[in-house]
């Protein structure tokens, strides 16, 4: 558990001696990982209550959950984005999600992943305490939609970070756990806030999933660490957003 922190946060966690296949072995945890990295913002969000204004206690809750995982699933956010733009092979798009550079796709993958998230956590936010709950919800499903992307999908190439995971997913215990937490974890989390929210909960990590696989497919070949990882912002936005409206 402690590689796997070390990997998908930065959290202070000590993690010496632990190998991404050490990780990847406990990939089935990762919604629990999410439960971890949306502390921070939770609890920003109850203790800015009387301080800060909602919109503003609202951005720096979004900003925290960010840091708490060092923005490695933002940088997937861009390299996805910035692919997006480009006509061509399946091949060249893979090329330019190891680009360095920052594009106009880039930006606005940004704008359209988070607009959204940081408007609807902001609406959420007239209660802080369903807003927490809220936030917490959506960093589970954040994680669930990514293991269930890494159950169900396949890496483009020999080479991609998502190799190690999607193989240790392979084995037929490791395979029913992932799919136990997905699937459960998201909607035990949003109980407090309706059964409507529990419904979501379940529905958003599902459809989330389904939106990128047939993406990831047709656009890459196949799943990329960055792929990966900006399908779990994407079912953040989702769950938040759905949220907001009812």
């Amino acid at each position: 558990m402690r590689a796997l922190l070390a990997f998908f946060t930065a959290l202070p966690i000590e993690a010496s001696g632990s190998s991404l296949e050490d990780a990847a072995r406990r990939t089935y945890l990762l919604p629990l990982v999410g439960l971890l990295a949306g502390l921070p913002g939770a609890a920003l969000l109850l203790l800015a209550n009387d301080v800060l204004p909602p919109g503003v206690a609202a951005t720096l809750a979004l900003g925290a959950v960010l840091l708490a995982t060092g923005l490695h699933h933002t940088d997937g956010v861009l390299d996805v984005g910035d692919a997006f733009m480009v006509q061509g092979s399946p091949e060249r798009r893979r090329e330019v999600l190891k680009d360095d550079r920052v594009g106009a796709g880039a930006i606005g993958a940004l704008f359209v992943v988070y607009a959204p998230t940081l408007a609807a956590l902001a609406a959420l936010n007239v209660s802080p305490v369903r807003a927490a709950s809220a936030l917490l919800a959506s960093e589970v499903t954040a994680r669930s939609a990514m293991l269930l992307l890494l159950v169900f999908g396949r890496p483009a190439e020999e080479g991609s970070s998502s190799v190690p995971f999607v193989r240790s997913l392979k084995e037929g215990s490791r395979r029913v756990a992932a799919l136990s937490f997905a699937l459960a974890l998201p909607p035990l989390v949003a109980l407090p806030l309706g059964w409507y929210a529990l419904l979501l909960a379940l529905a958003a990590p599902a459809a989330t999933t389904s939106f990128a696989l047939a993406l990831a497919k047709r656009a890459f070949g196949g799943l990329s660490g960055d792929v990966v990882g900006a399908t779990g912002e994407l079912a953040r936005a989702v769950l938040l957003v759905a949220l907001s409206a009812i």
